[in-house]
């Protein structure tokens, strides 16, 4: 039998979006709303991602977040995508998780990644003793063996985490986290929704490289892609004005709350901001449910992930519950039960 594109899961991946007109409370209260709805519909996973100093953005409290999520819903797997590991020290990281782990058996996910997740001034003032982020592969291999089973001697142990089973992923977006999957033997999640240019790559290295460990006998990629759903695809095109405009404000240094859409998005850019823009969200599909069951076909038909998570930046919650739902329809999901 033929490779069927459906068979692939959709995850979904939130940056509890803070929009113009609203506030961070609301915020954190529609990614709840979020976490149940996409739960409803049958998304296999709901991640959240460490960014700080962004207006825009409400989950720096990666792992605060990711335990309200978890207690609001009761079925999806609920992890980080990801925790910037620079930032802590992989004790810390493996005792938050392993709490969650504990308090939510089977459902907690941690992705890790070597980004700051931020600019560096933030990046200095989160690292009190500040060290390069060149010490990641030791950091990962540390915080995996927090998970291990305790051993005779050990003198430093995670409390909760030892023992538990939480999926660790590798995130990124070059080469370097490809390798590092691949030489570890764990699952890797690319960023393609904002930095595509490596990605098919990253998965040759990926997959040539994958070397089979107790974590993941097989490579297992996740692909990263924004999607835009509305009833028609005028209408889709623009609600994703709003993450057009806000990586425009991103490069322009001027990061802030979510913006609305707009009726005219190329009176907002300059020609070289626009050609900017389509390369960092080539990983796109935009459009009404048939666009959108067709983009992510040929999307997965190329590129063979293992699994999508979804991206939808978009200014209004309700049309943003209404893209996942329209998604999960073009997909062929199936509602839980």
């Amino acid at each position: 039998m033929g490779f069927d594109p459906r068979s692939v899961p959709l995850s979904v991946l939130d940056l509890a979006p803070v929009c113009e007109g609203s506030d961070i409370s609301r915020a954190l209260a529609n990614t709840v709303d979020l976490a149940r709805h996409t739960e409803a519909l049958g998304y296999r996973r709901f991640w959240l991602a460490e960014h700080h100093n962004m207006p825009g953005i409400a989950s720096a409290a990666t792992a605060v977040l990711i335990a309200h999520v978890a207690a609001s819903t009761s079925r999806i797997r609920v992890g980080a995508g990801g925790i910037m590991l620079p930032n802590h020290s992989p004790l810390q990281v493996a005792e938050q998780f392993g709490t969650l782990a504990a308090l939510h058996p089977g459902r907690i996910d941690l992705g890790v990644g070597r980004a700051p997740g931020t600019d560096h001034a933030t990046a200095r003032a989160l690292r009190r003793y500040f060290e390069s982020a060149d010490q990641f592969p030791q950091d990962v291999q540390e915080l995996l063996r927090y998970f291990e089973p305790v051993q005779p001697g050990q003198a430093v142990r995670a409390v909760p985490g030892a023992g538990l089973d939480v999926p660790v992923w590798i995130l990124g977006s070059s080469l370097f986290g490809a390798q590092l999957a691949a030489a570890l033997g764990l699952p890797y999640a690319f960023a393609s929704h904002f930095a595509p240019d490596a990605m098919e790559e990253a998965m040759l290295v990926y997959h040539r490289h994958f070397r089979p460990s107790k974590h993941c006998d097989q490579p297992r990629v996740m692909l990263a892609v924004n999607v835009v759903a509305a009833d028609t695809d005028a209408e889709a095109r623009r609600l994703f004005t709003t993450p057009q405009q806000a990586f425009v404000n991103l490069r322009r240094g001027r990061p802030g709350l979510i913006p609305p859409p707009v009726d005219d998005i190329e009176s907002y850019w300059t020609p070289e901001e626009k050609a900017g823009v389509a390369r960092a969200l080539a990983c796109s599909v935009v459009g009404s449910r048939d666009t959108v069951a067709d983009g992510l076909a040929r999307f997965v038909e190329r590129h063979r992930p293992d699994e999508l998570i979804v991206v939808a930046n978009i200014h209004d919650h309700q049309a943003r519950l209404d893209s996942y739902r329209i998604a999960a329809e073009a997909w062929g999901l199936q509602a839980a039960g």
